[in-house]
């Protein structure tokens, strides 16, 4: 099988957003007067807000209208972010290097369409040639299931098999190999014995393996 498209995760492989994330969570979970450490959102990383906001509230039995939590929570991201999000070390490189081979790319985050539109403005890498955006509110089932990978294959034209994914989370490193995908895991948020699986390792793009871009 020849590779023909590259499927791009956001947070933590185009921008690092997760402290930010985190930042503007807890300023929210902190108006509804609860203390929330750092280390409760970690199982819910690369899950998309609603499990990234509503897992923390679930540990500590809070009851939470998640629709307007996360809408508080994206206000509070995007001032937040203002001025201070950059695409981490390669990306734009990684991407052109894609394009040059002439394969397909694609963003396939689990985050809500309002934080990628943020993301992608304000480290300005909406001006990329991203040929598909897939993000959380267009599937049903999160990561770690396979089905944003699949549909942004499909959006494609490919089948899973024929795309790299790349990805920092382990549920999404999960759902890239569910989906039959190759997978470059970055780790920028986990080590890579926690990405155990995924088919190459790279601390970002810059140091990409340039095989994960030739099979």
């Amino acid at each position: 099988m020849m590779i023909k498209g590259v499927i791009l995760d956001m947070d933590g492989v185009l921008v690092d957003s997760e402290p930010y994330i985190r930042e503007a969570a807890t300023r929210m979970f902190a108006e509804l007067g609860l203390t929330v450490r750092p280390e409760d959102f970690i199982p819910f990383v690369g899950a998309g807000e609603d499990r990234y906001i509503g897992g923390a509230a679930e540990k500590y039995g809070v009851p939470l209208d998640l629709p307007k939590a996360k809408g508080r929570t994206y206000e509070i991201y995007e001032e937040v972010v203002k001025g201070r999000l950059e695409p981490l070390a390669g990306a734009r490189e990684f991407i052109q290097k894609a394009k040059e081979r002439g394969l397909k790319l694609a963003v396939a985050s689990a985050a809500d369409t309002t934080k990628v539109m943020i993301n992608l403005r304000e480290s300005s890498l909406a001006s990329e040639p991203f040929d598909v955006i897939v993000t959380g509110l267009d599937v049903v089932r999160k990561k770690p299931h396979p089905e944003i990978f699949l549909m942004a294959a499909e959006r494609l034209g490919l089948r899973a098999s024929e795309c790299l994914v790349v990805e920092d989370s382990v549920n999404g490193m999960a759902a890239a190999k569910a989906a039959g995908a190759r997978c470059l895991a970055i780790t920028t948020s986990f080590t890579p014995e926690q990405l155990a699986g995924a088919d190459w390792f790279a601390a970002n793009l810059a140091e990409a393996p340039e095989e994960s871009l030739e099979w």
